[in-house]
């Protein structure tokens, strides 16, 4: 590391102290966006086993309503990122919450809807699908539309509103909001169903998005458009921009580049495949943890609250500590790529106790359920830092198209897994020995990381920022 590099990373702390602090209201909105975001996504895992009960669903069943979810959103993240680099962060932000609020109230019309769309495949002369399949399809459908657009919006607004070195730790941050639904969920969504019924869980979460909705109108737009945002600040934000990263008018006349001219980058593969070994790691977690509990402990849904309410309180200790982490290498002068690696490659040690959560799992819940809350930490620390390397390489203007094609990759990884489970689940399951299947997926889930940062690191060994894409 250079003399004035190194210099420049000290006096960057010193010039953040002085400055406004206008940005990390951006990133409380990110941070309840993805809160949000992440409630609405979970209702139904929590209510999966009352629902196969009440509807008679197979684990193959119940892993092809999850999979027409991932399989949706892998698509739409694809041309995600593409819109919103096009429409801006803050229109299509508000337009994601939009159609992801309603994905996810529709839920609670799953019957109505089945019937509606049977009566469609009877005219057109297709087999028609059971009522209560086709209805929870078509709502994760529409909800996977709009939470597309979440986290390439997100990454967005952290790069226009974040220098470099604060990207991972503002990533962290508003990335722990995954966490904070995950743990509101189970303490709110179980009581709601049994009080209202489960139509009302969907219907009262979903409608948490339309709040947030008018804040974000209120308080977001570009740094350089923001009357809140102090002259100090913005120059901050640009401190380590290139010229024309810091000059919005130049960015938007900027042609966009194709998605054939980004996936001719390793850095684009290198994304792409982290997302694809991982994202599906936390989707299963996320999933079949309740189902998971229900058929190995007999836990029912007010049961589950306080194991899973612990489990993705850890998670959010994984989140912004891995965040955090690439700081302490720069800090100790290592370039930003480097720092970033070493913290990837730590962070993916930690999954590997998930190897010994079936072997223990005889000793009671608390273990999986700890040495599980340990992986997914990892995993929300290890994607606080994949999504920033996108905008340590990739200039601003594209960002959101490289996140939607790594994010496309992460939802075909997390269709595969989730449809491999749901097949080993019921093939074991109709053995007598459903614990091997959870076995193997907790075996895959755990070396899915070390795997990742190895390919990763081969197609990237060292940083090169992209300055060729017009």
């Amino acid at each position: 590391m250079s003399a004035n590099a190194k210099q420049g990373a000290g006096q960057a702390p010193q010039l953040a102290s002085t400055v406004g602090k206008y940005r990390w209201t951006i990133c409380a909105l990110l941070f309840f966006a993805t809160t949000i975001n992440y409630l609405d996504r979970q209702v139904l895992s929590l209510l999966a086993p009352l629902l196969t009960k009440e509807f008679g669903w197979s684990n193959t069943d119940y892993a092809n309503i999850t999979a027409v979810f991932q399989f949706v959103y892998a698509i739409s993240m694809l041309f995600a990122g593409r819109v919103i680099d096009r429409m801006g962060t803050k229109r299509a932000f508000v337009l994601a919450i939009v159609v992801w609020s309603i994905g996810a109230i529709a839920h609670a019309y799953a019957i109505g809807i089945g019937n509606a769309v049977n009566s469609v495949f009877t005219t057109l002369g297709l087999a028609a699908v059971p009522v209560s399949i086709v209805g929870f399809m078509v709502g994760r459908a529409v909800l996977a539309i709009g939470e597309a657009g979440n986290f390439p919006a997100a990454i967005k607004a952290t790069a226009e509103y974040f220098p470099k070195r604060e990207r991972s730790f503002a990533t962290g941050i508003f990335n722990s909001g995954a966490n904070v639904g995950a743990i509101l969920a189970p303490l709110t969504v179980p009581l709601i169903a049994e009080y209202y019924g489960w139509q009302m869980a969907f219907i009262a979460v979903g409608a948490i998005g339309f709040v947030w909705m008018g804040i974000w109108i209120w308080l977001y737009d570009t740094p350089d458009r923001q009357k809140r945002l102090s002259a100090g600040e913005l120059a901050y934000i640009n401190s380590d921009s290139a010229p024309a990263d810091a000059d919005p008018a130049a960015a938007a006349a900027k042609p966009k580049a194709s998605w054939f001219k980004l996936l001719g980058y390793r850095q684009t593969w290198a994304f792409a495949f982290g997302k694809f070994m991982t994202d599906g790691v936390w989707w299963f977690f996320l999933f079949w943890l309740p189902k998971y509990m229900s058929a190995q402990y007999g836990l029912t849904g007010p049961e589950m609250v306080v194991p899973l309410a612990v489990l993705y309180s850890m998670t959010m200790v994984g989140s912004i500590g891995g965040g955090w982490l690439p700081t302490w290498f720069i800090d100790r002068g290592h370039s930003v790529y480097h720092g970033r690696m070493r913290a990837m490659l730590t962070i993916a040690l930690f999954p590997l106790v998930v190897l010994l959560a079936q072997p223990l799992g005889y000793l009671g819940f608390w273990i999986p359920v700890i040495l599980i809350g340990i992986g997914a930490s990892a995993h929300q620390a290890w994607s606080a830092n994949l999504f920033t390397t996108v905008s340590d390489m990739f200039p601003k203007h594209s960002v959101g198209s490289v996140v939607g094609i790594g994010g496309m990759a992460g939802g075909l990884g997390g269709v595969l897994l989730t449809k491999l489970g749901g097949w080993l689940f019921d093939y074991y399951g109709a053995l007598g020995k459903l614990e091997t299947g959870y076995l193997i997926m907790f075996s895959i889930c755990a070396l899915a990381y070390l795997v990742a940062w190895l390919v990763m690191k081969a197609l990237v060994p060292a940083h090169r920022e992209i300055t060729d894409l017009g």
